[in-house]
């Protein structure tokens, strides 16, 4: 167990994927001053359950991941802040915000990859591709259906995890998986139930 700097955010970071932040709040300034100061620019990311990113006083979920920080710039009125999703983690207790939120957390196994699971990760990403290019013709998307993957196994694992159109709750259960053929299960139920929701026709008038 270590402790770390934690940033609670209205969004789910997951291993393998960036993440750009626009830093102005005081208690995360010096927050990232110290990330910098330190061997590792590393600082936990969790998501917020209720509660709002600016002004404290949020209730968080308790499984988040490592973030590293690649780069900084500082545009004028904020510290910009690029990122990537190193490794799971979990919450064992939230330590006093002296002046910004830190946490003792524990890292979460790694999830193993087998070969046995290419067909059912083929399988995810068709689906996943389908369900961005359906979101795609009703409101703007992060993420093209011709988004770029990891020939890394368990990387584009995680990226499909993320790239998925679902909402925040059904990342957070992603997340916690145990496996690595749970967690292409799970995308593939959601990813799934989200392509057929979006696929459905409009009620008529």
């Amino acid at each position: 167990m270590t402790t770390l700097p934690m940033f609670p955010l209205g969004s789910v970071l997951f291993p393998y994927m960036p993440m750009k932040l626009r830093v102005f709040e005081e208690r995360y300034l010096v927050m990232l001053a110290k990330v910098l100061d330190a061997p590792l620019p590393d600082f936990g990311v969790v998501l917020i359950e209720r509660g709002q990113e600016v002004g404290g006083g949020e209730h968080r979920f308790d499984v988040g991941t490592v973030a590293r920080v690649i780069q900084v710039s500082a545009p004028e009125g904020y510290l910009g802040v690029f990122a990537q999703g190193e490794r799971r983690i979990e919450v064992v207790e939230w330590m006093a915000e002296e002046p910004h939120p830190q946490a003792v957390v524990r890292e979460l196994a790694e999830l193993d990859w087998h070969d046995s699971l290419l067909p059912l990760r083929a399988q995810v990403e068709a689906t996943v591709r389908r369900g961005l290019a359906l979101a795609s013709e009703f409101t703007d998307q992060q993420w093209s259906p011709e988004v770029e993957l990891s020939t890394d196994p368990v990387a584009a694992a995680w990226q499909l995890a993320a790239v998925a159109p679902l909402g925040p709750l059904d990342q957070i259960a992603l997340l916690r998986s145990e496996t690595m053929e749970g967690l292409l299960t799970s995308v593939l139920d959601l990813a799934t139930a989200a392509t057929e929701t979006l696929g459905e026709a409009w009620p008529q008038d």
